[in-house]
């Protein structure tokens, strides 16, 4: 990562709440970029900062794709390279955590029955470890807010997307939906075509706080609260709560001159978790750090303390849920408590 993103974090440093706590990691990203690099020993160091983190979730993130080769075929090397992290991180000479565990790649469901090749070739690529497919849904009018991988309005409903998708839920593995608030209401309607799928619903669903959503956040709250209140009535769903240091929700914490404390994580985002929580359940969600994404706003220590302060009245069964088996369950890893 860039220097003086550490040098900034390094203002502020805290001590890890209940150290012993168990925690699967569900959902971090690798890469080596010029200068910005997080790798096995960028993420081991953050992992490593005072948490029990037991095991982590590599997720997709346009990285490593191979360079030749059908396109659709390219995003396989992201999981031969993520299985390969995974490989040096079981020698031990990283540390505890068991880094890439499980996979979560990306293939184009939009090439319906066509991406059974795909999948194949990263079940083979994965040995063992991959387990999802991320598939980035989230559109919007406002320009910044898209990318070369953005979907379009509608995408969810498209034929060839259902097809591409049934062949995914065919061969057992998870879905990892990217979406902003308003596609809420456009992937509840996939949920519904699909009621056996596992669904796992990123960074709860990315209520926006950027662009033309800037200063409507108690609006956009209402809105958010309302669409993750009608999805929760469908059991087939889990959410990544998480995610909220992203630049799109708009708290600006990057922006000030020191990070902010878990306390003040605790406060401003806390309306947000607590109401997932309490409407899908501690058994449907797991915390999530998003890293290094959300690493441009706090530090890791800072983040995982925040989620233990407000779950600090719950029970000792909901916290092994919420910091470690639901993750695990969603993701087919080895549980701490008996079903």
């Amino acid at each position: 990562m860039p220097a003086e993103l550490d040098a900034w974090l390094e203002q502020s440093r805290e001590e890890a709440l209940d150290p012993s706590l168990p925690i699967c990691d569900p959902h971090h990203h690798l890469w080596d970029k010029l200068g910005d690099r997080y790798m096995i020993d960028e993420v081991t160091s953050d992992m490593g900062s005072g948490h029990n983190v037991v095991q982590s979730l590599f997720v997709e993130v346009d990285s490593m794709y191979r360079a030749s080769g059908p396109p659709e075929m390219r995003p396989v090397g992201e999981v031969e390279w993520a299985r390969g992290i995974g490989a040096q991180s079981d020698s031990g000479l990283y540390g505890p955590t068991k880094v890439s565990a499980g996979i979560v790649g990306y293939a184009d469901l939009n090439l319906g029955a066509a991406v059974r090749p795909v999948l194949e070739a990263m079940e083979l690529a994965g040995s063992g470890r991959f387990r999802s497919i991320r598939h980035t849904c989230s559109w919007d009018a406002y320009e910044p807010l898209r990318s070369h991988r953005s979907g379009w309005p509608g995408m969810m409903a498209e034929s060839k997307f259902k097809e591409g998708f049934g062949v995914l839920i065919g061969m057992g593995h998870t879905f990892d939906a990217l979406v902003y608030h308003p596609q809420l209401s456009e992937l509840t309607g996939l949920v519904d075509a699909f009621p056996n799928a596992v669904f796992v619903l990123n960074h709860i669903g990315r209520p926006l706080g950027v662009g033309p959503y800037a200063g409507y956040r108690d609006e956009i709250f209402e809105v958010w609260k309302k669409e993750m209140t009608s999805l929760a009535e469908r059991p087939n769903v889990m959410v990544k709560v998480g995610g909220l240091g992203n630049r799109v929700s708009g708290f600006e914490w990057d922006s000030q001159p020191m990070p902010p404390h878990s306390t003040e994580l605790t406060e401003k985002t806390s309306p947000y978790y607590l109401h997932t929580i309490e409407a899908f359940g501690p058994k449907r969600c797991m915390f999530e750090s998003n890293f290094p994404v959300d690493k441009s706003s706090y530090s890791y220590t800072a983040v995982w303390n925040s989620f233990k302060r407000m779950t600090k009245e719950f029970s000792d069964t909901e916290k092994a849920w919420l910091f470690h088996d639901t993750a695990a369950k969603a993701y087919r890893l080895p549980l701490l408590s008996k079903q």
